[in-house]
């Protein structure tokens, strides 16, 4: 057997099976090899390859070394597909998230406004029915009133004057209580049946009567809402008679005989 001379590296014989070691990626720094003596051979040592030397591949599809590569490739690939499905899922999961929180939020704010609009048509209905009710009790307690201020007058002649004085102001008749009394003197002397047969007037068949002595036609035409249709009833005769003189002489207190 021929020695190697030192410093050389020792010559790769047909029997010598090369194992790689670890491929890092071609063109990289080194390769380490690994030889292994064929039968009867002497053992040599690992030897650096140089970047620039070219190292022989012969790809078998059954060797240990295929089948190696190939199963990490398909590990790799396999992790890729993984991670690929498992940030799809992700993101499938988030958009889902997200449009159920969307919804959420949506259904929310109807039923806030809905809440809303119903607290609004409940505080409308409720401020109608409170100015409903202040006015019914405002129109009763002004009716109160009215029935508690009206006054109640004596059924003398002083009472009978005064009443018409009442009604005569708020149709606003003129008149004042010596223009009635004056004239009411005159005229019957203040009883409320008193009756002229003897005049003009009787023998057309229309008597005056009453405390100013009012004829029918004239009472007719004259008479004031709200007070009795009877030519003998006091308050009524006056109230007539009042509203006659304020259309032809301007005030019962103008007429000073008869009229």
């Amino acid at each position: 057997m021929s020695q190697n001379t030192p410093g050389h590296s020792r010559g790769l014989k047909k029997t010598h099976k090369a194992t790689i070691a670890g491929v890092a990626a071609l063109g990289a720094a080194a390769l380490t090899l690994s030889l292994v003596p064929g039968n009867g051979s002497t053992e040599t040592e690992p030897q650096a390859l140089n970047t620039s030397q070219k190292v022989a591949w012969s790809y078998d599809a059954g060797s240990p070394q295929a089948k190696a590569l190939a199963a990490s490739v398909t590990d790799q690939q396999s992790t890729i597909g993984l991670k690929a499905k498992q940030e799809a899922a992700a993101k499938a999961k988030a958009a889902a998230a997200k449009a159920k929180a969307a919804k959420a939020k949506a259904e929310a704010k109807a039923k806030a406004d809905a809440a809303a609009k119903k607290r609004a048509a409940e505080a409308k209905a409720a401020a109608k029915a409170k100015a409903a009710a202040k006015k019914r009790a405002a129109t009763k307690t002004a009716a109160s009133r009215s029935v508690t201020r009206t006054p109640v007058f004596a059924n003398n002649l002083d009472g009978w004057i005064r009443e018409a004085l009442y009604i005569m102001d708020k149709h606003n008749i003129p008149g004042t209580y010596h223009g009635l009394h004056k004239n009411i003197m005159r005229e019957s002397s203040g009883n409320p049946y008193a009756i002229n047969n003897w005049d003009i007037n009787a023998r057309n068949g229309v008597p005056s009567k009453g405390l100013l002595q009012v004829i029918y036609p004239t009472f007719k035409a004259y008479h004031v809402k709200g007070t009795k249709f009877d030519q003998y009833d006091p308050v009524a005769n006056l109230v007539a008679a009042a509203n006659y003189a304020a259309d032809r002489y301007g005030s019962i207190d103008n007429v000073n005989s008869a009229y």
